[in-house]
């Protein structure tokens, strides 16, 4: 190797890249303009405004499935009232993921953290006090601000479903031992039916304004690409038909924003390594294979170990010429597994519990099957690629498993 070379010298020398400026399709990245958006953010901005002259505004409940531009929308809000409000005499915005922060105690503590600028004024620990103790805390913190603070909880439905509602009971509690200062929240969440995860005493105290984000279509996904597109790539790179292809493909995945940018993205990194000139509808095939094998390579890694030597029983089976199973079949071979590698059995209640959550995460199709007067069963095949079948024999849960070459279920 040449002096000052590296193992990535080759790869960056001969790489071509049709992209001029790569942040622009990151989903993370926030546009001066959101198409299609408008009227949301228009319907936020009203309710937000009184807080520009210091009064409360109405809390918000914010729904819409993933990619339909709610996190962006509530970004891009939040850059505007920093703009009208530079020096935040009047209303401060803070924002908190509670995907990362999911519990009370995490989200005060976030809180808390984005108004104290300074860390070493910020009282508050880590971790150590009682919920009532951080409040008490929080509430001062705030209340020396004399301000109205606008608190986003994105992903809200997240932390409620792991521990409770107890975080909207602080929150909402702040308001009456406040002062000077007041609070705000705008809850965020891909559930529909998040209002029945809250008691009704909850549900009384946020009193809140609901909005709902609906998915995008084809036409709205396509002019969300064109506007990305035409500031992200040198021009005349892009086949005509990518956008539309890219934007086809995420309304049949419910309007998600993120994966028709993800697809776009993925489609020119693709192109670039291949050293082509242009991006083309075949790039963004092999874009969108490599977004599901990433998506399904991360749920089968994150499998519980039951989960693993379940699924294994089921690749089993379908390796010795039985792609469609019952149950029971099933059962059999997953005990066959469990005996091999020295795991203990679970009852088969149990498994056909696992069964269940493997065909919600899209790794087996099971369907329910009637035969009459002797009984229902459920017919169960495979839905994974050969590459993840391989990934999953290579797990470290597996290392003594030794498949027989002609298996006779039991």
């Amino acid at each position: 190797m040449e002096e000052g070379s590296s193992i990535f010298t080759q790869y960056v020398s001969t790489r071509h890249s049709l992209v001029k400026d790569s942040k622009i399709l990151q989903t993370t990245y926030i546009p001066d303009n959101l198409p299609h958006r408008k009227d949301k953010i228009d319907a936020i901005v009203e309710i937000l405004a009184p807080a520009l002259g210091d009064n409360k505004p109405s809390n918000i409940l914010i729904f819409g499935k993933t990619g339909t531009g709610k996190t962006a929308v509530m970004t891009y809000i939040g850059k505007e009232l920093k703009k009208a409000d530079p020096n935040e005499d009047h209303v401060c915005f803070i924002y908190v993921n509670c995907e990362v922060n999911d519990t009370a105690y995490g989200i005060m503590y976030s809180i808390s953290n984005q108004i104290v600028k300074d860390p070493s004024n910020n009282k508050i620990p880590f971790t150590g006090w009682s919920l009532d103790k951080i409040l008490t805390a929080l509430a001062e913190v705030i209340d020396n601000e004399n301000r109205i603070f606008v608190v986003v909880l994105d992903e809200i439905d997240r932390s409620v479903e792991r521990n409770g509602d107890d975080i909207f009971y602080y929150l909402t509690t702040l308001n009456e031992v406040l002062k000077k200062s007041r609070v705000s929240i705008i809850g965020i969440t891909n559930n529909a039916k998040f209002t029945d995860l809250l008691s009704p005493k909850i549900k009384s105290r946020l009193g809140e304004e609901k909005i709902v984000f609906p998915p995008y279509n084809v036409q709205q996904l396509e002019d969300i690409l064109y506007n990305r597109a035409k500031f992200a790539f040198e021009d005349g790179v892009l086949d005509e038909d990518v956008i539309p292809y890219c934007a086809a493909l995420s309304a049949q995945e419910m309007g998600d924003a993120r994966r028709a940018l993800d697809l776009l993205r993925i489609s020119a990194e693709i192109a670039g390594r291949n050293g082509d000139s242009k991006i083309t509808s075949a790039h963004v095939r092999s874009a969108k294979n490599k977004i599901e094998i990433d998506a399904m390579t991360e749920v089968i890694k994150t499998l519980t170990i039951q989960s693993k030597i379940l699924l294994m029983g089921i690749i089993r089976n379908t390796e010795n010429d039985m792609p469609v199973m019952t149950t029971g079949d099933v059962y059999s071979s997953y005990r066959y597994v469990c005996e091999n590698i020295g795991q203990s059995v679970l009852s088969q209640r149990r498994i056909t519990g696992l069964i269940q959550e493997l065909d919600m995460l899209g790794v087996i199709h099971a369907k329910l099957k009637s035969y009459g007067n002797a009984g229902r069963t459920k017919e169960i095949e495979l839905c994974i690629s050969k590459d993840i079948i391989e990934m999953l024999k290579e797990d470290e849960v597996f290392a003594d498993y030794k498949p027989p070459k002609q298996t006779t279920l039991i």
